[in-house]
């Protein structure tokens, strides 16, 4: 149970960081401040990123559930739902993207779902494959 406790907070530490960081680096970015070519903003969040993801990971096997199987659709949800975050994250602040009203929507999008993503973990009810 201590195990489980601890990776839990772990995990939600690190959700933390990866939001402040993704708010923090998009002010940044809308500001144009220097700030955005340091070493540690561009290392950062890719080190945060990768323990969540074994965080995350880890928990899911510690929990013994299963996405993608049928059973635990809202952990399926969630898991769709982190791999539409990352992909707005990267319009949002990524080099490619020229267009600020498409980084700003990109940005908000992400926000939106990270906010659908918590409430997944929160609830445990799935939105849309409950329905299916």
């Amino acid at each position: 149970m201590a195990a489980y406790m601890a990776l839990k907070h772990l995990h939600l530490l690190t959700v933390s960081i990866s939001i402040t960081l993704l708010i923090v680096r998009f002010f940044w970015k809308w500001r144009d401040s220097p700030m955005m070519h340091k070493r540690w903003v561009k290392i950062t969040p890719h080190v945060n990123d990768t323990v969540l993801l074994v965080s995350g990971a880890a928990l899911v096997v510690m929990l013994k559930l299963y996405p993608l199987l049928g059973m635990n659709s809202w952990l399926t949800e969630k898991l769709f739902g982190v791999i539409i975050y990352i992909l707005l994250g990267y319009i949002a602040l990524g080099k490619k993207t020229r267009n600020w009203a498409t980084r700003t929507l990109a940005f908000v999008l992400a926000l939106g779902c990270l906010y659908l993503i918590i409430r997944l973990a929160m609830t445990k009810i799935p939105f849309l494959m409950g329905y299916l």
